[in-house]
């Protein structure tokens, strides 16, 4: 009996250590009061632990610890993982616990959501990802996070990133990297100063890091999360990439190795579809007006499925695939197109880059796997024509906000050739508005206007041109928010594919547009292009900001004054030039009832101090308060 109460109360004991083991894994009231200001998340924990044993086999480690405290920070648990043919995924599992530490949920992988990267494609079926999905009781949570994953892609080592994201702090966040001293491991350190990051360890087969107490950081406008928050970039000379072993220590090298090894045996098509293509051509000798009749047969006959490039492997599917198809992801349609262009004698290349709407480099001094996007380079003299093949309605060789202005890398069979795309200069990022309309007795609204949109600036129209009914009139009330009551008349494109000129052609109506008091009436005269944002007002603003796109917006509007009114009230003429752009207003009196209303601005691109932000901001509140200026008449 003896025996058995002492081993009762050892297992009480236990019990209860365990117990209080677990009210104290990760309580919310250790984190700092500073890591919880401003903060929707904080990270306690971010450790990554990548060995990469031999030229063919990569493991990650990553355990993550995160407390959420609201809504906005259910983004920082970032519990996913990808996988495919070279990507397994040996264990993940979270564990989920209150604000004391103590568990309430364990979710294992059978729990996780297992989906296709692509779907409704059976094209990429061994490219998935799994990811938690886990909808909270209560807040603040904290969610436990391990994985682990093997790679034989070992092209391509997860960056580094202490800080992801605004409003998340950071407590710890440590990373270690083990490797043979063989495969050339090398590094590259971004922003790194004045974050709290040491180098624990570097050696000639390990490297360490640890960052630690990183304060939550508001958002500042005109500014990227790559130029504020510390990365770090890792790679390999000896590598391996889809099954095939590499060694590169210059781009030329690599994209030799690229174009011989990946992109090898991946252009066959068909004799039948190659004399289709032969027919399409006929006698055109001219490469450029071939590889025009080719890009339109493509956009005519595919379309693309969305894939990132590092998710569905990097080798393209074969062309004969995509020819039979009809769809695929960027590599692709990207080598289909190429595959094309062979068969009638037009050299084109595939051609590496980061996509996105804000432009980003491939780091030119940093030999490694970049980018997440694919498109096709013609050579055309000493220049190049790009060609977007994902798009089945962007006119041939023009690039948009995607893919413009930014280092690439063109694969080509002598190598690889770091490369800069299209630049849309300024003033070639052009929008002209000529229009006029009427205001009656009662202060309502009629017009017309004609908007021609180029450049930079012809990629924020075209894709209206197929919009539905409901988008276009969300669209303008969006675009027109000045104008209250607007109600859309009638509505016409052109689309110049062959100049890139998008022209919008409209009539439009608003009752009550102006303002009636007793005998006066007063309206803005600018109805139809006013800058009516703001840019934020931020004390002692910490980064310098960019302005990545200049344009030019050239107003001229007729103006229709009602009749038994007099102008009592005349805005002045104005002009404002700056450093980071030029605005002009003109108002020209024809006559009692007929005035020209003008307008210019000019906004430079360029990258400037944090100490010219309120210039800069002062000068668009100018810009604001002069597209507002109203005219009061007075009833005769």
């Amino acid at each position: 009996m003896k025996i058995r109460i002492l081993q009762f109360a050892i297992f009480l004991m236990f019990f209860g250590f365990k117990l209080q083991a677990q009210k104290n894994e990760f309580p919310v009231s250790l984190i700092a009061d500073s890591l919880k200001e401003n903060a929707n998340a904080v990270v306690r924990l971010n450790q990554i632990d990548v060995i990469i044993s031999s030229q063919r086999s990569m493991n990650v480690k990553t355990k993550r610890v995160i407390t959420v405290f609201n809504e906005n920070g259910l983004s920082a648990v970032d519990a996913f993982e990808n996988y495919d043919k070279t990507t397994s995924v040996k264990n993940v599992e979270v564990r989920v616990i209150d604000p004391l530490g103590n568990e309430i949920k364990k979710i294992k992988r059978k729990d996780f959501k297992d989906v296709s990267a692509i779907s409704g494609s059976t094209l990429f079926s061994d490219a998935r990802y799994i990811y938690l999905d886990y909808t909270p009781t209560q807040y603040p949570f904290t969610v436990i996070y391990d994985s682990e994953v093997e790679n034989s892609n070992t092209a391509f080592i997860p960056g580094w990133f202490p800080v992801k994201d605004y409003l998340v702090g950071v407590e710890q966040s440590i990373l270690n990297v083990t490797y043979p001293n063989n495969l050339g491991f090398k590094k590259k350190e971004f922003n790194f100063k004045g974050f709290n990051i040491q180098k624990t360890t570097d050696t000639s087969t390990q490297l360490s890091y640890k960052a630690t107490g990183i304060l939550a950081q508001k958002q500042e406008p005109y500014c990227a999360v790559s130029v504020i928050f510390p990365r770090l970039l890792m790679g390999l000379e000896s590598f391996n990439l889809e099954g095939e072993d590499g060694t590169a220590k210059s781009w030329n090298e690599f994209g030799k190795w690229y174009y011989d090894e990946i992109l090898k045996g991946t252009t066959q098509l068909s004799p039948e579809t190659v004399a289709k293509i032969k027919t399409l051509v006929g006698n055109e000798t001219d490469p450029i007006k071939k590889a025009k009749l080719i890009y339109d047969y493509v956009q005519k006959k595919t379309r693309y499925v969305s894939i990132q490039v590092g998710i569905g492997g990097w080798k393209p599917m074969l062309a004969d695939d995509v020819d039979r198809l009809g769809y695929g992801d960027c590599k692709a349609l990207t080598n289909y197109t190429r595959a094309l262009l062979d068969v009638v004698g037009v050299p084109s290349y595939n051609t590496i880059l980061y996509g996105d709407p804000y432009k980003r480099n491939i780091e030119t001094d940093f030999v490694s796997i970049q980018g997440n996007h694919m498109i096709l380079a013609i050579p055309n003299g000493n220049d190049y024509i790009w060609l977007e093949c994902t798009s089945q309605d962007d006119p041939f060789g023009y690039q948009g906000k995607f893919t413009d202005d930014r280092t690439v890398l063109v694969i080509k069979p002598t190598g690889g050739e770091i490369v800069q795309t299209k630049i849309y200069e300024d003033k070639g990022n052009l929008q002209n508005s000529k229009g006029a309309y009427s205001i009656d007795e009662q202060g309502n609204l009629s017009g017309r206007i004609t908007i021609a949109s180029e450049g930079s600036q012809y990629s924020n129209k075209a894709s209206l041109e197929n919009s539905q009914p409901n988008e276009k009139e969300t669209h303008y009330k969006e675009y027109w928010s000045n104008i209250n009551n607007l109600k859309l008349a009638k509505i016409n494109f052109s689309n110049d594919k062959e100049k890139i000129a998008f022209v919008e052609s409209l009539d439009v109506n608003a009752n009550n547009y102006a303002s009636i008091s007793g005998a006066k009436m007063i309206f803005p005269l600018n109805a139809y292009n006013q800058f009516s944002g703001s840019v934020k007002r931020i004390r002692n603003r910490k980064n310098p900001f960019e302005i990545q796109r200049g344009y030019v917006d050239v107003d001229e509007v007729e103006v229709v004054l009602p009749f038994g009114f007099a102008i009592e009230f005349l805005p002045s003429n104005f002009e404002s030039n700056s450093k980071f752009g030029d605005y002009k207003t003109e108002i020209i009196k024809k006559d009692a009832t007929h005035l020209v209303y003008k307008r210019t601005l000019y906004i430079h691109k360029g990258f400037y101090p944090n100490t010219e932000y309120d210039q800069y901001r002062l000068f668009m509140e100018q810009v604001s308060r002069n597209d507002n200026a109203k005219i009061i008449l007075t009833k005769i």
